[in-house]
């Protein structure tokens, strides 16, 4: 009875959610088609018809391969779990390994073969959108060359990574009593602490080259901002963006002594310093806000309740069998109950998904208002208004389709509460 309704309930849920998501992307497609041809007003004086028609279309082919890889990813979901692929693909696993090494390496090689299989049905799409939608934009930089580096490399720090974090958990699933899934809890937030950590020194560089900042006047004038913040990192860094794409960006990264503020290349050859440095307080205003803290302990608690569930399904026969999975008598089934899971979750999370865009914009918001106090209003539009531009971001988006997605606030928004704050800023000088 629980299988069968577990059965329906994610049945239901993955045809609902899938025709939520075409809804969304053809409202977004239609409303941005629909506005194609003229610029709007409100960016007339600073935004070409070129640049927003290329806008429009970039929109367009993204929105509509996005169609295609949704439709595909829900149809391998369902092979995954409904259609019993996971089934198969696990006893093909467990009879070639588990009889010569063991159930732990019979368990890691399922996860490693899951990843392998999942990696090769998505290529395709990654490959279309790398060198055939990104190339024809202007933004894709990446050679064939590169590419195969990078996934090369990718591999090799997953497996070093993620292999020793998954035997570790799996261990505790199997070894630490009905309380496992609050030590593995455990494990994996102490694990993301360290990847904070180690991943400016450590990863980022084997993929990219790291300088520090030479331009000695925005040197100065971003750790002036960043004093009178009270803000410090470990160091200013210029990143090689540009070797891969053309987008531009800056972020923070590290946990503690070992932030450290990253430039893309890209961006610095866009802006000028005084936009440089209102993008920059923008990302302080997050740290001013504790928006980075409060993402990190709502993560924790919601990575905390995913345990616990997993802790109680695990152990119910009926969770494996209505996902298509037929556990055998005396076989360990944890690397199957945490890959059912991994795949089932985001199939409910998505109906809340909305809730967390409608917080990461109100933080947007947040940090652009600090931005216009620490720096100049005027810069921080400025420079929204080139990246929007060099990134070919509509100007136009669908705004149901915003309000479920978008993590940031649409660009008339953004640049009416900007401009909102850089007036007041004027009055009071």
């Amino acid at each position: 009875m629980q299988s069968t309704a577990l059965t329906l309930l994610f049945a239901a849920a993955l045809v609902v959610s899938l025709l939520v998501k075409f809804w969304l992307s053809t409202r977004q497609m239609r409303h941005v088609a629909a506005h194609r041809d003229t610029v709007p007003a409100a960016f007339a004086q600073t935004t070409t018809l070129a640049a927003h028609q290329k806008a429009a279309d970039y929109t367009l082919a993204k929105g509509r391969f996005g169609l295609l890889s949704t439709a595909f990813g829900t149809a391998v979901l369902l092979g995954w779990t409904l259609l019993g692929g996971l089934d198969v693909v696990n006893v093909a696993v467990r009879d070639a390994i588990e009889p010569r090494f063991g159930g732990m390496a019979y368990q890691l090689a399922l996860l490693a073969a899951f990843a392998f299989i999942s990696g090769l049905l998505d290529l395709p799409f990654e490959l279309y959108s790398t060198f055939r939608i990104e190339q024809r934009f202007g933004f894709n930089r990446m050679t064939w060359k590169l590419y195969l580096a990078d996934m090369v490399k990718g591999v090799i720090v997953g497996a070093l990574i993620g292999l020793p974090i998954a035997a570790l958990i799996l261990w505790l699933m199997g070894a630490a009593g009905t309380l496992w899934w609050l030590w593995a809890w455990g494990a994996w937030m102490g694990f993301n602490l360290l990847i904070l950590v180690l991943y400016p020194t450590v990863i980022a560089p084997l993929f990219n080259k790291f300088q520090p900042l030479s331009d000695e006047s925005l040197k100065a004038r971003v750790q002036t901002l960043m004093q009178r913040c009270g803000f410090q990192a470990k160091g200013l860094f210029v990143m090689d963006g540009s070797k891969r794409s053309a987008h531009a960006n800056a972020y923070f990264t590290g946990l503690g002594a070992a932030k450290r503020v990253v430039f893309f290349d890209t961006l610095l050859h866009k802006l000028t310093p005084g936009e440089v440095e209102a993008v920059l307080a923008h990302e302080l205003g997050h740290f001013k806000h504790k928006h980075v803290t409060k993402r990190m302990v709502s993560m924790f608690a919601m990575s905390l309740a995913g345990f616990a569930l997993l802790g109680w399904l695990s152990s119910q026969t009926w969770f494996y069998t209505a996902l298509g999975v037929q556990p055998s008598l005396g076989a360990p089934n944890d690397a199957v109950a945490l890959l059912l899971f991994l795949l089932v979750v985001p199939v409910f999370a998505f109906f809340i998904s909305p809730l967390f865009a409608q917080l990461s914009r109100k933080h947007e918001f947040q940090a652009d208002a600090y931005a216009c106090a620490q720096a100049s209003g005027q810069d921080l539009a400025a420079a929204l208004l080139k990246l929007h531009e060099d990134n070919a971001s509509t100007l136009t988006p669908d705004p149901v389709y915003v309000r479920f997605y978008y993590s940031h606030p649409a660009a008339l928004e953004r640049l009416t509460a900007i401009q909102s704050h850089a007036s007041l800023q004027a009055s009071r000088a």
